[in-house]
């Protein structure tokens, strides 16, 4: 009897260091750095997911083994662990239980896009369109000139919708801020006036240092009553924002004499002052620069080749300036 009961307790014992080298070789599993990720990887939780198959995922897409799934499982048991749904970005160097946390922190990857100043409506929506980790979709186009080019952040699955709610939002604060500080006795009256003009800027220049000296032309062009004579607003004319840049321009060709004939309201060549609407988005600079415009007695400008304007004060040195540029001009 005796015998028998040292037998019992000798494999109580052996048992009892099995289970204790089991459990700490499952706790070092647990919180040693994986080695099956050597860079970041982006992992989603679906909404409704068990996490018996959140598990199951991490197994399929090899962030983690078998062993580290069940050391996993256990440790969920235990915590009563819940990941929250969204996409998550994983690390080398993490571990179970760093992965274990950062699914149920709901500490999603955040992701973002970015719209260039001066595109129009029509561009916006195609860029959004064509992010596929966005949800919804956009059946009415936004009016031209409310939404503000900028970079705007996202997780997977937002709607493309509230985007564009956040990018009005976004020009409808830019605007009232900037409106504030214009200066006296401008030729622009309104609010849709100053994003008119700053579409027409936008489109004419992309160079920081030229926005506010080519505002000021546009401005005193307004002062005197002269047609203001852009020609973005006769490919506005033309397109209707339906622009599609594949390196030969918005028209796919050179803008024609026969285009400054179209009969348009939009077309600032046949009809003095500004055009009905904006003809892009404009961004934050080009908005600033027509309600601080440049104090000078420009009219005229033209490319100067460089990627810049040559600016004129007289119809005969603008045509000497043209001149130049028709020689330089691809």
């Amino acid at each position: 009897m005796k015998r028998v009961i040292l037998v019992i307790s000798v494999l109580c014992l052996v048992g009892s260091l099995i289970g204790g080298g089991i459990a700490v070789y499952g706790a070092n599993l647990y919180e040693t750095p994986l080695r099956t990720m050597t860079q970041q990887t982006l992992f989603l939780v679906p909404k409704g997911a068990s996490f018996s198959a959140i598990l199951t995922d991490l197994q399929q897409q090899d962030i983690i083994d078998d062993r580290t799934a069940l050391v996993m499982k256990i440790a969920g048991r235990l915590t009563d662990a819940n990941p929250k749904a969204g996409e998550y970005a994983l690390h080398s160097g993490q571990s179970p239980k760093d992965i274990l946390t950062l699914l149920q922190s709901g500490d999603v990857y955040v992701r973002s896009f970015t719209v260039p100043e001066g595109q129009t409506s029509w561009q916006i929506v195609q860029q959004l369109k064509a992010i596929d980790t966005l949800s919804g979709d956009i059946t009415t186009l936004p009016p031209e000139g409310s939404l503000l080019p900028e970079t705007y952040h996202f997780t997977r699955g937002d709607d493309r919708n509230a985007k564009i709610k956040r990018m009005q939002s976004a020009m409808a604060e830019t605007l009232d801020e900037l409106w504030q500080t214009r200066a006296d006795n401008l030729p622009i009256k309104t609010k849709k006036d100053a994003v008119i003009l700053a579409s027409i800027v936008e489109k004419e220049t992309g160079m920081t240092g030229e926005r506010k000296d080519v505002a000021g032309v546009f401005i005193n062009r307004l002062r005197m009553g002269m047609a203001l004579q852009t020609d973005p607003t006769v490919i506005y004319a033309i397109t209707k924002g339906e622009i599609e840049e594949n390196g030969r321009g918005p028209l796919g060709r050179r803008l024609l004499r026969k285009d400054l004939k179209i009969d348009s309201p939009y077309n600032t060549y046949l009809y003095p002052g500004l055009p009905p609407g904006p003809i892009a988005n404009p961004g934050r600079a080009s908005i600033a620069a027509v309600l601080q415009p440049a104090t000078h007695d420009y009219i005229y400008f033209v490319a100067d080749g460089s990627g810049g304007h040559a600016f004129a004060k007289t119809l005969d040195e603008h045509n000497r300036n043209v001149a130049a540029w028709r020689k330089i001009r691809p």
